[in-house]
């Protein structure tokens, strides 16, 4: 994609640190040249709108229920047209966010109108490079979770402005780089899809049936399993599993989290983002081999049992369990992770919502009562190894597969940074896009996983 490319003839300095040298023919802006600040209210029947660092700005609606929603005072809100952008509170950490959408949004966020020079959409590939996000420092006022952009600073800052036509042969290039990279990271998150498909497949036939296929069956009693090995019992989850509730007094403890296709993890290696919580005490403690379960994801597999060799806290929302039988905490969460064992948690569930989304609570009574097929001890430990032999080159692809998509998205991100600040140029190659190649271009369907999941991972925190 980026064979014959080259830098420009002549460069000069920006008189930016965070920029360096820039093409000798690009002018250097203010903010405030390019952009006006839109301060309009009094629109409430305008449809709310949420600045998403991965889908720009969208209408609130489109974004589920990930965000909370205003019902009163929309008259303070502020007005955003197609086209604007939005410094939100989180653009300190993935930049500023293009409007997709007309419409209402927090009196909190700036919403900047494009000027002429910076109508042609180059801006909001530059907002999302790298060296502008890292240049946002300058202007970041409070912490934590109080951090945001003091657009007053900022306004007056300089940034690059390419001529209109460049500029604009710049988009054309990263429109279509970026269509190649998502077609790629689609196909590959298909793959991974089918090859998740096949593994589940593999677990499930473990963990209901055995290993041996031969083995002579029982009817089990529970109607949404079916036969199940004649040596093997059903048992309530009540009589596995009890439920603890120590709690932090001083909050110092590593805190963890739960993420769907990792289990639970230390929260500060996964997340770049402080905690929600101001502070820790009250949260739950997790000892190893505990179970954890987020209750308002039950349905969805977010249970697990908690591997890590250290003491940590969970949210308070979470559940945390103890073993109370001769059972086998992994064997168990590879059995709570099967597809029919979580549309079994889902149907238990109660609360607002409808296939993965919503708010559905799984209460301790209802989750306690649910029968499952329970193998001898023994039995438990050799399913656990059968699986990790045969799942060994399934895990390895799909893992080699997750680390292609990585690296395609660490290369869009660098094209991006590179094209964007000149050090590329790409006008030879925008002029040789036929229309006909920008038209035809190849889309894939959007990849799901389970259910109507969607790939990418979900990742549950603090309530």
């Amino acid at each position: 994609m980026i064979e014959g490319l080259q830098p420009y003839a002549e460069y000069k300095e920006s008189g930016l640190p965070w920029l360096g040298r820039c093409p000798d023919h690009w002018k250097v802006r203010r903010t405030k040249i390019l952009f006006q600040e839109r301060v309009q209210k009094g629109f409430p029947n305008e449809p709310l709108l949420a600045a998403t660092q991965t889908k720009g700005v969208v209408r609130k609606e489109d974004y589920e229920t990930r965000t909370v929603t205003a019902q009163k005072d929309l008259h303070l809100l502020k007005l955003v047209e197609t086209g604007d952008y939005v410094i939100s509170l989180r653009s300190f950490q993935g930049g500023i966010e293009v409007a997709h959408y007309r419409g209402i949004i927090s009196p909190a966020y700036t919403v900047l109108k494009p000027r002429g020079e910076a109508k042609s959409g180059y801006y909001s590939k530059f907002f999302k490079s790298r060296q502008f996000i890292d240049s946002l420092s300058l202007f970041v006022t409070g912490i934590r979770e109080g951090q945001n952009i003091d657009y007053e600073r900022m306004s007056r800052a300089e940034m690059p402005c390419p001529p209109p036509d460049e500029q604009a042969a710049i988009v054309r290039f990263l429109d279509h780089a970026n269509r190649k990279i998502d077609g790629f990271i689609r196909a590959k998150r298909k793959l991974i899809a089918l090859l998740g498909e096949q593994k589940q497949a593999i677990i499930h036939r473990a963990v209901t049936r055995g290993l041996d296929p031969n083995a002579p069956l029982k009817p089990s009693g529970i109607p949404w399993l079916g036969d199940i090995p004649q040596h093997w019992e059903v048992r309530r989850i009540k009589y596995l599993l009890r439920e603890v509730d120590n709690r932090s007094a001083t909050g110092k403890e590593q805190l963890l989290s739960m993420r769907m296709h990792h289990g639970l993890v230390v929260f500060a290696e996964h997340f770049s983002r402080p905690p929600q919580a101001a502070t820790l005490v009250g949260f739950k403690i997790v000892k190893p081999r505990q179970f954890v379960v987020n209750r308002m994801q039950a349905g969805n597999g977010v249970i697990f049992p908690s591997c890590l060799n250290i003491t940590g806290l969970v949210s308070p929302d979470y559940a945390v369990f103890d073993p109370i039988a001769d059972v086998n905490v992994d064997y168990l969460g590879e059995l709570f992770r099967t597809r029919t064992v979580r549309t079994k948690f889902r149907a238990e569930s109660k609360g607002l919502g409808t296939g993965t989304s919503g708010f559905m609570r799984l209460y301790n009574d209802r989750f306690g009562a649910i029968h499952i097929p329970l193998p001898p001890r023994a039995d438990q430990d050799a399913i656990l190894k059968g699986l990790g032999e045969e799942l060994s080159d399934l895990n390895a692809a799909i893992a080699r597969t997750e680390r292609e998509i990585a690296l395609m998205q660490e290369y869009r991100t660098r094209l991006t940074a590179d094209v964007v600040t000149g050090k590329l140029d790409v006008r030879p190659a925008a002029a040789n896009l036929s229309e006909e190649a920008e038209g035809t271009e190849e889309t894939l369907d959007t990849t799901t996983g389970d259910e109507g999941e969607s790939t990418e991972e979900l990742e549950t925190t603090l309530p």
